[in-house]
């Protein structure tokens, strides 16, 4: 009930900020002249969260590099960036994020350029009411929101700590998940029916076990991280619950009543963005790794999501079916 009546009332924790925060407030502290050699990946920056978190950070000064599956749509976004912030840098390509061809062609291309790669936000969500599979032949939800994201950072994740290393800037990788990862039980969460769910699928439940998945893979890959001193972080963001089209388009997710009355409470996108773009630039966050954030503040999630156990479990499930199944050649 106190945390509760602490979020209505958006008082701020520790950092100074709270529920009610937006993204430029909670980075309005940053430097645009230390941010100018920065540059960040932001996958679903097409609309929402993303949209938000590139808009804020190309104005901090980050070059802002924007994967997407419909170009133009990604078009729209970077030239309404560029109205308000005419210097901002902004890369656009293509990507499919439950398509592990795409990921690859993405990263291959982005590698070409011969960037650094400081900020990866693995942001991009989808919601599916009915069973669809990608065309790998998993289950669309878990496609997309994990396993695309697992792969994409597997794929960069040598430029950003080669970019740690000679720029002497720590990388930072924030995984965008939910507060309903703690629905998820402990006998719901087998790899191979996140795979494929043979039977009784709900779109509400993938959803939240995909971003079950996105935390553990925060919490295993900060352990290897930090075992092979390696000087990039990686953290797990709750952005709240925001006024974005996976609540308004999806009614398995919440009913048309609930949305009426919950109305009030919801975050805008711009107090939803303030998390991500916090953990991404914040001094305070500096050497932060393996933790969850909410508000802007470290946060608790499930005893399910800190399982060290259930991580590495996941970790190398992931690892075996990507590298044995999909793409054999990738060392």
């Amino acid at each position: 009930m106190k945390a509760t009546l602490k979020y209505l009332a958006g008082i701020a924790g520790p950092s100074g900020y709270g529920s009610k925060t937006t993204a430029e407030q909670a980075t309005r502290d940053f430097s645009n002249s230390s941010n100018s050699q920065l540059t960040a990946i932001i996958t679903g920056a097409t609309s929402g969260i993303g949209a938000e978190t590139a808009r804020v950070l190309a104005k901090r000064g980050v070059r802002i590099v924007l994967p997407a599956r419909d170009l133009k749509k990604a078009q729209i976004v970077k030239e309404f960036i560029q109205k308000e912030t005419p210097m901002a840098q902004i890369i656009l390509l293509e990507i499919d994020l439950s398509s592990f061809a795409s990921i690859q062609r993405f990263c291959a291309e982005f590698l070409s350029l011969q960037l650094p790669l400081h900020i990866l936000v693995n942001n991009a969500g989808k919601f599916s009411q009915k069973l669809e599979f990608s065309e790998d032949k998993i289950e669309m939800t878990f496609a997309t929101n994990y396993l695309g994201h697992f792969l994409l950072t597997e794929l960069l994740l040598e430029k950003m700590v080669e970019t740690a290393e000679v720029t002497g800037i720590q990388g930072r990788i924030v995984n965008v998940t939910s507060v309903v990862h703690n629905w998820v039980k402990r006998d719901q969460f087998r790899f191979s029916q996140l795979l494929n769910p043979k039977k009784y699928y709900n779109g509400t439940r993938a959803y939240a076990q995909s971003k079950l998945a996105n935390i553990l893979h925060a919490k295993e890959l900060s352990r290897q991280l930090k075992a092979r001193n390696a000087n990039v972080t990686i953290n797990a963001v709750h952005p709240g619950i925001v006024k974005t089209g996976i609540i308004r388009d999806h009614k398995g997710f919440i009913t048309d009543s609930l949305y009426f009355m919950a109305s009030k409470l919801l975050k805008s996108t711009s107090q939803g963005a303030a998390s991500t773009c916090y953990v991404a630039l914040s001094p305070q966050t500096e050497g932060m790794s393996g933790k969850y954030f909410a508000d802007c503040n470290e946060s608790h999630s499930s005893v399910l999501a800190n399982d060290k156990i259930e991580a590495h479990k996941l970790w190398k499930g992931t690892r075996v079916l990507i590298h044995r199944r999909f793409l054999p050649h990738v060392n």
